[in-house]
This record gives structure tokens, sequence and C-alpha cells, in this order.
């Protein structure tokens, strides 16, 4: 039962009052069990948050993936730097020159702005090289590890069409706090509801919204990959012909073990245009699936890219004040 909850609060989290009873009446558990099983996986960090999933470019973010080529022995240093930055969400070391693999976001008010915050970054860590990759297409980004053993090899990606919205001030409120883990408790939404003053209907109407707009890609659980037993994922990058891409994408995007699927931009010193996540438990799966997709993705050459070491994980903290308090910091130190 444990693998069928996990599996659950990856795909479809309830948006109720009281979502526990949900899960439990579909599993014919009490809710007790069901919250039991929960609490433990979370003291056992297997599941890493649950809590909304924000589109960060929707909330008016700059963003992109970006890649530093730092010599061996300045490591350390640099990604301490890198690491500061509020807009850093995902930082590794990755085997390839360009080894130090992060995401960055800045702020809709941001002095610098996204190049020049990277350019910044690169002169304070003395980055010998580095790329910026920003997202050209996305195809597929949905973190849903294959608890049960019982997913398809594909599946149907939806292709959404979002509804225009102008964020009001409730609007700000919610975001603000749904983007925080929540706890498992019976009512876990009810501090929210309380500290709002509004009631559930007008709190999960507001998230239906959020999500018809693309501002709120989901509401779920994210799994902690290697305490969930996923203890070899690979960024795949595929040198793919551009005037292709969007078909070839999709036909990527389609394989259940990939999480994430882009196309990025091609450069003199970095050919590799598509790139896909793909999980698996063992290095073996991983690259058994990655010689299927091979098989049906028509590409030059391809490069899985595996992280040796994983520096930061977590969700960026939006409308803080972190991010302007860094430029201040970090314009004073050049």
């Amino acid at each position: 039962m444990k693998q069928e909850i996990l599996s659950r609060i990856q795909k479809k989290f309830p948006l109720t009052a009281k979502p526990f009873t949900v899960i439990a009446d579909e599993l014919a558990m009490s809710e007790d069990e069901v919250l039991k099983i929960l609490q433990e996986e979370k003291k056992a960090n297997i599941i890493r948050q649950t809590s909304a999933i924000f589109d960060t470019k929707r909330l008016g973010y700059k963003s992109s993936l970006v890649a530093f080529k730092i010599a061996p022995q300045k490591i350390e240093s640099a990604v301490e730097i890198i690491n500061a930055h509020p807009g850093v969400s995902h930082n590794y070391e990755r085997n390839h020159d360009f080894n130090i693999w992060f995401t960055m976001a800045v702020a809709p008010d941001s002095l610098l702005g996204l190049d020049k915050t990277i350019e910044l970054l690169a002169k304070l860590t003395e980055a010998d090289d580095y790329i910026m990759l920003p997202t050209l297409k996305l195809f597929k980004i949905n973190v849903k590890l294959n608890t049960t053993g019982k997913d398809e090899k594909k599946e149907k990606v939806k292709k959404v069409v979002h509804k225009d919205i102008e964020l009001t001030q409730l609007h700000h409120d919610i975001i603000m706090r749904a983007q925080y883990d929540i706890e498992f408790v019976s009512e876990p939404f009810k501090k929210i509801i309380d500290e709002l003053n509004i009631d559930y209907k007008t709190f999960f109407a507001i998230l239906q919204e959020l999500q018809d707009a693309g501002v709120m890609r989901r509401f779920a659980s994210i799994l902690n990959h290697r305490k969930a037993g996923f203890n070899a994922n690979a960024m795949v990058v595929w040198d793919v012909d551009e005037a292709d891409g969007e078909a070839i994408g999709e036909k990527a995007a389609a394989f259940s073990a990939v999480s994430h699927c882009y196309l990025r931009p091609k450069y003199p010193n970095w050919p590799y245009n598509l790139f896909t996540m793909v999980h698996g438990k063992t290095t073996e799966e991983t690259n058994s699936i990655i010689e299927d997709m091979a098989k049906e993705i028509e590409s030059k050459e391809h490069m899985p890219l595996y992280s040796s070491r994983e520096f930061k994980k977590v969700r960026i903290e939006y409308f803080t004040p972190a991010f302007k308090e860094w430029e201040e910091r970090a314009l004073q130190e050049v």
C-alpha cells in the first residue's frame, strides 16, 4: 500500500479539505493509516516536499539552465557562491568539461537581469567558460517516479492551452503560502484558510484558476529520487535537426521514464539541443531506456550526463526579499 500511496500523491494530490481521507477511501484504508505511512516516509526523507508547483516564467521570473566550466580545485568555492543565489534551485556536478550545471531564475524586478547575473556569477566563481541554455520549447515537466512498477513504458503528454489571468492580491497571498511544504495532518490546508480568513471553496477555486492559467503546474508530492530507490538519473542531451525538433521532442517526452524534456539552443562548443531527464533505479536500467529512446529519436549523436554530486535541490521561494538582497551584496563584491 505504501507504494500505491506514494504513486497517488505524486500524480494527483486530492485538493479537498481532507485529502488523505480521499486516498484512504480509494485504497480501502483508514485516514490514520494513510497519515502514518506518509509521516514515516517524510521522516525517512523519501518524500522531499508536498506543495503547489509553480511555473517560474508564468510568475514573471526569467530563468535558464546554465553550465559552467570550473577548474577542479575551484569547484567547492564556486558552488558556495552559486548556491547562495536564491534563484538557484538545482545544482549538480556532471561528467563533462562543462562540469557545474545549475538552474537560475531572477525576479521580475531584478536590477541585473538574467544575462548580467550569470555574467557576474561567472566572474565571482572564476569560471573558464559558460553557456546559457534557456528553454526554447517545453514538451514535458512532470516528475513522477514509478514506485509501483506498474506504469506503462509510454504515456500521453497532454498539450495544455492556458487561460490569461491577472493576479490579484489574493492570488499572491495564496501563492506565497501554497509554495511551502504542507504537514501530513488531517486538514493540511486549514492553516492557510485561517491566515487568509477565507473558506475552502475560495481557496481551491483560486488554485484551480492558477492551474488553468498555467501559473501552478500542479499540486503534488516530490520524492527524493535516491532515497526512493532511483539512483541512476541522467540528463541525456541529443543533437537533433532543428527543423524537426518539435516532432522529435514529442517522441522523447512520451517515454514515462522521462520527467523533463526541452529544446534549448545550440552553440559552436555545444551541439546538443534536446534535453531529457531519464530516471532509473540502476545505471543498467537507465541506459536501457536511453537505448530504447535512441531507436526512435533521429539524432546525430546523444550523450548521457550523470550527476556525480548534488549540491543543491530546493524549491525557489517566490516573492521574497532574498533576490534583491543578493543583488545588493553581489554588486558590492565586484
